[in-house]
């Protein structure tokens, strides 16, 4: 027969993912094991950055949001600024924090609020963006399930 189906509300496991393997909480194997197989039905999640730009205002404040509900694919929306999103890309596979930045960025690049890839020089791209721009749990690890970006 057919698996049940179980539903959980609420659960911000964004926020658990990153306490797995401190003390007191499951290791880090509890992602694999059971939280990557937890599909989001509705997924809303927003994010606020800042860039520093060489002419004025010196910064730009943007922000966006990863979106979806099931069974529509994960949408990466960008804030216009005027209560409104815009979509700037659509995949059926959940994009990592990092690149979730990189989508918003690209779009502002394009809109011309920031400046190209190629004008800033890539030594001044590495800074800003640092190696490291996924979670632990968003890594291509052994063993590691990547059941939850679908």
């Amino acid at each position: 027969g057919k698996s049940p189906v179980i539903v959980f509300y609420n659960l911000k496991l964004d926020i658990l993912r990153g306490d797995l393997g401190a003390p007191a909480f499951p290791g880090k194997d509890f992602q694999d094991r059971f939280l990557s197989r937890v599909k989001p039905v509705y997924y809303l999640r927003t994010r606020q950055y800042s860039r520093s730009v060489s002419q004025p205002p010196f910064i730009v404040n943007f922000q966006g949001c990863i979106f979806r509900s099931y069974p529509g694919h994960y949408q990466t929306l960008l804030d216009t600024g005027t209560g409104r999103y815009r979509k700037v890309v659509g995949s059926d596979v959940r994009p990592a924090l990092g690149e979730f930045k990189e989508q918003l960025t690209d779009a502002l690049r394009e809109e011309g609020a920031i400046a190209k890839k190629e004008d800033e020089g890539a030594l001044f791209g590495f800074l800003r963006t640092g190696y490291k721009t996924t979670t632990w749990w968003e890594d291509e690890r052994e063993d590691a399930s990547n059941d939850w970006r679908t």
